[in-house]
This record gives structure tokens, sequence and C-alpha cells, in this order.
């Protein structure tokens, strides 16, 4: 046998000594009434009626810390399971090293993702200077689809790329209560220009929800950024050139028990998102399964019902503040 609620049996012992207490401070009341007054109350209480006081205590105490033994022979009911998918929007995503570009080339990933999520709840997150919420947890796959397509550059407020914030994002969105059942995607080409990224790895380890980062782009060459009126970013003037910088995206996935995968390797069998999410969904299950078989009988109700029917009993043994005197010779 083990208890749910073990610190409760604190009162379960306490409550013997309560009622000695109880009885010897009525014990010295009533031997100083006797002294002052030939007329003295009966008893509200007589020795059976302390008796189911204390044992039926003692036993609504025991039901509240939840006793268990044996195996339970209920199953476990499958929760829903949630996804935020967080999809870096920095104009860096723009490089076309990724046909079309990088920003697009992520979008048809999470499409083919939202397509495989069955009966699961996804969110989707847009992140540059800060993360932005542009769906809540749904099984809508219509509006999912939407947003998606939806998502630019001015999906999220302009600045240097947070990942950090992004992750925070995400985390605010999911619900804690569920976290053994919450993941989250973050899709980015790695620029942490906050350096942020670790501490909201570390949060989400904190809270049992892994990412799995996904890097788009080349990390040898990279790619030029187009500007706003169609032409080529400059600096100090030369071109912009933007590489995958894989190492954030890896810190972030080992730090919150997560997987990077390269978008290079994307695209087979193994390691499409929805094949990620998948692998998800097996740490899920096994952890399900494992609860399962730990799982014990929940038996509080053999202790609550005896202890509020003494309890009941006491109450109807009480001759209660109206009781007759009893005159003393």
């Amino acid at each position: 046998m083990r208890f749910a609620h073990p610190s409760l049996l604190f009162f379960v012992l306490l409550v013997p000594f309560a009622g000695f207490f109880w009885a010897f401070m009525r014990a010295r009341r009533e031997k100083a009434l006797s002294k002052i007054t030939r007329n003295v109350p009966a008893a509200r209480a007589s020795g059976l009626q302390m008796a189911f006081m204390v044992v039926g205590l003692a036993l609504v105490f025991l039901a509240a810390a939840r006793p268990q033994w044996g195996r339970s022979a209920d199953k476990s009911v499958a929760r829903s399971r949630n996804v935020v998918v967080a999809i870096d929007v920095s104009r860096s995503m723009l490089a076309a090293d990724v046909r079309p570009n990088r920003l697009e080339r992520a979008k048809a990933d999470v499409a083919d993702l939202i397509d495989s999520l069955g009966q699961d709840r996804c969110a989707l997150v847009a992140f540059r200077r800060t993360g932005v919420a542009i769906s809540p947890l749904t099984t809508d796959r219509g509006f999912l689809r939407s947003a998606l397509e939806s998502l630019s550059p001015d999906s999220a407020p302009r600045g240097e790329t947070d990942l950090g914030s992004a992750l925070r994002e995400c985390l605010r969105v999911l619900d804690p209560a569920a976290d053994d059942h919450n993941a989250i995607i973050l899709i980015s080409d790695g620029g942490d220009l906050r350096g942020e990224a670790i501490s909201g790895a570390e949060l989400a380890k904190k809270r049992g929800v892994p990412v799995f980062t996904v890097g788009i782009g080349d990390p040898k060459y990279g790619a030029t950024v187009p500007d706003d009126s169609g032409g080529v970013q400059k600096y100090q003037g030369g071109n912009v050139t933007v590489k995958l910088e894989e190492g954030a995206l890896k810190a972030i996935a080992e730090a919150s028990g997560g997987r990077y995968v390269p978008l290079a390797t994307l695209g087979t069998a193994e390691t499409t998102l929805g094949a990620i999410y998948r692998k998800f969904l097996r740490q899920v299950a096994a952890a399900e399964q494992n609860d399962e078989e730990s799982r014990l009988g929940e038996h509080y109700q053999a202790f609550l019902f005896p202890g509020l029917a003494l309890l009941l009993a006491a109450c109807a043994l009480s001759r209660g503040a109206f009781g007759k005197p009893v005159k003393r010779n």
C-alpha cells in the first residue's frame, strides 16, 4: 500500500491525541463545576460517542491521503496532444538558397505537418524581434492553413531575431497542465542576435516540453537577402549574405530534450516534419504506457464511507446543548 498524499497521515496520528486532550479538558471542567453547583450538565458525548468520533475522523483523514494498492482496471483516457510550430519570418528567411526561398519552403513543410496531425491540436507562432501567436491551439486545419499562407516578414515586429522570445511565446500558448503532451517545432536559419535561446530552451526543459529545431539554409555558402525594392540588401557597399547558423539550433534541441534536423536532410520519409512529430508521439505513448503500468488502484472509499458513518453516529449520540441536567445529591 502507498498513499498519494502521505503528509495527511500526520492528522491521522493527531486525532487520538486530540481526543484524549478533549476528554481530559472536559473532565477538568466537570470537576470544577461540581465544586460550585450540585447540578452539573450531563456529558454531551458518551465514551462510545467519543470512540466513534476519534475513529471516524481517523478514517476520513486516511481517505484524504488516498490509499492505493493493487492494480487499477481502469484504462487511461487518451489526451489530445499539442504542438506549436514557430517559424522565423525575418528577412533572412527570404534568401533563395532553398527553393523558392527559405520561408516558402518552411511553409510548405508545415502544411505537410498539419495534414498529419490527426486529432491533435496545433498553434502557429511567427517571430523576429519577438514571438507572435498567429493561431491558437486548434484542430481546424483550414484555419491553420489560412494562417500559414498569410505568413510574411510583416507577421512579427522588426528587429534583431530573438529565438528565446520565440520559445517563451510558444510556452505561453501551451497549457502547463498538459506539458507531458506538448511539443515545439522551431524552424529558423539559426540567427539569434539576442543570445537568449538557451534560457528559453532550459525553461522548456523544466516544463518537460521538447523543442525540435529545423535549420533552413546553406551552412557553407549561404545566399543574399532581398530588400524591399526587389534588389539585394547592401552593407558597406557589399551584398549581405546569410548562412544557416546551426549552433544555436543544435543547442536548443539538446538543452530541451528535442532533436535538431537540418533542412538538407528533410524530404526523406525519415526526416519530414511529420516524421519528427511522430517521434514526439512515440515519446508520449511510451510515457503513457509507463504511467498505465505503474498506476495503483484507488481505495479511499473503503475508509471514507465508514468514517462518515461513524461521525454521523457520533452526532446522533449527542444529547446536544439542551440536554437535561443531572441532579447530584
